[in-house]
């Protein structure tokens, strides 16, 4: 069976952060919105070991698929993949949406084990490996964000100059790798596909994976970010405007919608950083959509707001280049974004 498609397309930039963990015994954990290519760049890493292994044996599930559809479980999930191992060959893992199987996590743990296998997960979720299952699996395993395209790589998958022309496209139809099946030129058609793609993952990683009963409530507040990206919030604001539009909701429940819709990277919550006392606020900062074609899909692409836009894609770019981003003030002015890299710091 061939693993590898023959139309995917490399983006360097990942591979690079996913290569020195390689045939290591962490296990590399690929984490991003849906969409974004997180299969797409597991199967630039199976090409790549087969151009370097002369003789590898790769393991590939797909738990949204209906082939594997009966692996709930760790048990049936490690049974599954001790079946398929090699005694004397390399083994690679590659697990698609892990989260779909309960307590997953120890089936890795004991995969790990054997110093022949090598471990590749994706998930949709932020809190995929969080709280006790973190403290559970410790130092053995990486995580790397696989983000939508950057402006660069958009160019790459459409084939275009780097020119105003093809930012504009950018900054209206956001980096959805899928989009280079589409005509960018027809317009309403690819913001049909962005908006299903969007709703298809707030039902999925928001309403039903997080049970919230208030799915008018929850799309209510998605849209309120999206008209007000790059403005500094709390939860109290935000429940004040709620209750002029007669979404009389308690601030503990938006704040566990936020929490929903971060986790399911749909929006990217940027705390507000005391530079004087150097803490962060909690609860109070800015938010910003991971896929700017989403944000659009939701408000509208309106030149009066081109500002917002464009904040929100040098925020993007900025999580590109692996900084941390905070938002500050100082003496009463508001400083947009605080990066931190390792020792280095900008603002």
């Amino acid at each position: 069976m061939e693993l590898v498609p023959p139309d995917f397309i490399s983006r360097p930039l990942y591979l690079s952060r996913i290569t020195p963990y390689m045939r290591t015994p962490l296990i590399k954990v690929l984490t991003g919105p849906r969409q974004v290519g997180k299969s797409y760049m597991m199967f630039q890493i199976m090409d790549q070991i087969l151009q370097e292994d002369d003789n590898p044996n790769i393991i590939y599930i797909n738990l949204e698929s209906m082939a594997h559809r009966a692996l709930q479980d760790e048990e049936s999930l490690y049974s599954y993949i001790m079946q398929q191992l090699k005694e004397n060959r390399r083994n690679y893992i590659f697990i698609d949406e892990v989260q779909q199987v309960e307590n997953g996590w120890k089936a890795l743990l004991s995969l790990r084990l054997n110093a022949k296998n090598d471990i590749y997960v994706t998930g949709s979720n932020a809190d995929l490996f969080s709280g006790d299952i973190a403290n559970a699996l410790g130092a053995r395993y990486i995580k790397i964000q696989i983000n939508s395209l950057s402006f660069n790589e958009f160019l790459v998958f459409h084939n275009l100059p780097n020119t105003v022309e093809s930012l504009e496209k950018y900054e209206r139809f956001g980096g959805l790798p899928y989009l280079k099946y589409l005509n960018l030129d027809r317009p309403q058609e690819v913001e049909n596909y962005i908006l299903n793609a969007y709703n298809a993952t707030l039902y999925r990683d928001v309403i039903a994976r997080n049970h919230l009963k208030n799915s008018n409530f929850i799309s209510q507040l998605a849209d309120y970010l999206a008209d007000n990206v790059g403005s500094l919030f709390s939860v109290k604001s935000i429940s004040d405007h709620m209750k002029n539009l007669q979404s009389n909701v308690s601030q503990t429940l938006i704040s566990d919608y936020l929490n929903a819709l971060v986790n399911a990277f749909i929006v990217l919550e940027v705390k507000r950083y005391n530079i004087v006392g150097k803490r962060l606020f909690e609860r109070i900062g800015k938010y910003y959509f991971e896929n700017l074609g989403v944000r659009n899909s939701l408000v509208g692409y309106r030149k009066d707001d081109r500002g917002k836009r464009m904040e929100n894609l040098v925020f993007n770019h900025l999580r590109c280049c692996e900084f941390t981003v905070m938002v500050g003030e100082v003496a009463g002015y508001e400083i947009d974004f605080i990066c931190k890299r390792g020792a280095e710091t900008l603002d």
